[in-house]
């Protein structure tokens, strides 16, 4: 089992790296073309909103919902009975997210005003805003049954696909930035028009795999199915569980409103920094376990269920430790190689870094979390993450006041960094509470090793530290290197650093079959 997932994590994760680098040239053209200010600004308020709709209803709350139920189907019916639960899905999913948008296009400014009403008193910022968020809005539409099509595909196991379609997105962002944004009155608008238009593509793709499987059925309404009500009445509390992740990241963009111009473009390149290992690790893993948890819970198997989680939780300390410490040692090596050209400032890339600093520190947390609450949506429970993730939005918006107003109040430059500050630190309380849970439930026990497992980690990323540290000061500023001499220093010492760790990880005895065999107890007392 672990052998399949490792392979699957690996899939998933390479085509998701191809997908961050992608998405690492779309902001480095978009750093380049647009810089930090005004447009910029609007742009990303008008993509954060559809973005949180989709992760609310479509990546968050549905799929959470819609795989365990998926998988129980598939172990217990038919293939018509499958075909035709995935149809009603379809055409219901359909309706809902349909005149969502529709209301969405509608109330545009009041979106906007609600969202970012810091835009408020600059008209023009504000206009601007609204005028992009009608373009963007349908995007929601798209791919939430993208988002649908990717869940029946994980389900069976088809996770190459799925993993693709995000690297549409960024083509589409690069595209209209290079090619298509010298011909509107506001070059901006490309950015909108190219989101709506990768919405469209992501799903064409999608559409021949679920055919091939079978499952391509013709949408109906279906409120009233069996199956579509067990969708629905976990999806209640999945939403309010997702829309807390969401909120929290819509507050800090709340907040971020009403600083000075650019503070939601530092915070923005900071975090798509993050999303870097989080996307190419930690959601991969997260979409790999669900459906390998609930078919073990279906399957009643919860000694299978256990290793399993073991496993991926492993993977989290071996990885995530060290990712944390190199972000946070090269924030500003990485921002000046990958942005600081064009419209982008030394200013920008000094404010950006303090909060790549700040997203750093919870980067272990952030991946933890997107491990532990699938052990919960596998077995049915949507509620308890849901408990967990308000105690975590009111944390942080706790640590939001108190970390931001003090700087405002005394005009300390810097303030946007305390947002994302107070993300991280209500990220751990979350991975703690949900690592309890599954603790006082009796789910999960964790298997012997543990304590080696931190040794190996803890010891390799010291080493890795100190090497960092070794190269930054053989390289001393950064910002009077020419581009081609960053990215080579960056990569060399990115790469020495990741050597030094794996060297220190053999050393201490970490082979690959202890990767592939965790529940075996006496493979890991090896």
């Amino acid at each position: 089992m672990s052998r399949h997932l490792l392979k699957s994590t690996f899939v998933i994760g390479s085509i998701t790296l191809l997908s961050r680098v992608l998405g690492f040239v779309r902001d480095m053209v978009l750093a380049r073309m647009f810089g930090a200010g005004m447009g910029m600004d609007a742009f990303l308020v008008a993509f954060k909103i559809p973005n949180f709709m989709r992760r609310l209803f479509a990546e968050g709350a549905f799929s959470q919902a819609f795989v365990p139920i998926l998988n129980e189907y598939k172990t217990h019916c038919e293939h018509d009975e499958v075909q035709h639960l995935v149809g009603r899905v379809t055409g219901t999913l359909a309706v809902v997210v349909g005149i969502i948008t529709l209301l969405g296009v509608v109330f545009t400014p009041g979106l906007v005003t609600l969202f970012a009403p810091g835009f408020i008193d600059q008209s023009a910022k504000f206009d601007l805003t609204v005028d992009l968020l009608r373009i963007t809005f349908p995007y929601i539409f798209f791919i939430s049954l993208v988002s649908f099509a990717s869940g029946i595909l994980n389900s069976y196991g088809r996770f190459a696909m799925p993993a693709f379609a995000p690297v549409l997105l960024n083509l589409s962002l690069i595209s209209g930035a290079l090619f298509f944004a010298p011909y509107f009155a506001e070059p901006i608008t490309a950015l909108a028009w190219a989101v709506a238009f990768a919405g469209v593509i992501q799903l064409l793709l999608l559409i021949a795999p679920v055919k091939r499987l079978g499952l391509l059925a013709w949408p109906r309404w279906g409120w009233r199915d069996s199956g579509v009500q067990k969708i629905l009445r976990l999806m209640g509390p999945a939403v309010l569980g997702s829309s807390v992740a969401q909120i929290n990241l819509l507050l800090d963009t709340l907040i971020a409103s009403f600083l000075i111009t650019g503070s939601v473009s530092w915070l923005y390149y900071a975090d798509r920094m993050v999303e870097f290992p989080l996307g190419v690790f930690g959601i991969a893993l997260s979409t790999v376990i669900l459906p390998s948890l609930s078919s073990s819970y279906v399957a009643d198997s919860m000694q299978r269920f256990g290793r399993t989680l073991d496993w991926a939780l492993r993977s989290v300390i071996w990885v995530t430790i060290p990712a944390c410490l190199g972000l946070a040692l090269l924030a500003e090596p990485i921002l000046v190689t990958l942005f600081q050209y064009g419209e982008f400032s030394v200013h920008d890339t000094q404010m950006a870094s303090l909060s790549l600093l700040a997203y750093a520190f919870g980067l272990p947390a952030f991946v933890l979390i997107k491990v532990l609450a699938p052990a919960y949506y596998a077995r049915q429970d949507t509620r308890t993450p849901v408990r967990i993730a308000i105690r975590s939005m009111i944390t942080n918006m706790f640590l939001n006041i108190l970390f931001v107003l003090p700087m405002l109040y005394l005009d300390i430059e810097g303030a946007h960094a305390g947002l994302a500050l107070a993300t991280s630190i209500s990220a751990y309380m979350n991975a703690f509470l949900l690592y309890r849970g599954l603790r006082e439930q009796g789910v999960y026990q964790p298997y012997p090793g543990w304590l080696k497992v931190w040794w190996q980690a803890l010891g390799g990323s010291l080493v890795l530290s100190l090497v960092i540290i070794l190269g930054r000061q053989q390289v001393g500023n950064w910002y009077v290197l020419g581009g081609q001499e960053r990215v080579t220093q960056l990569v060399l010492w990115i790469v020495l650093g990741m050597a030094s760790y794996f060297i220190v990880l053999r050393l201490t005895g970490l082979r690959l079959r202890s990767l592939l065999q965790l529940g075996d107890e006496n493979d890991i007392k090896k």
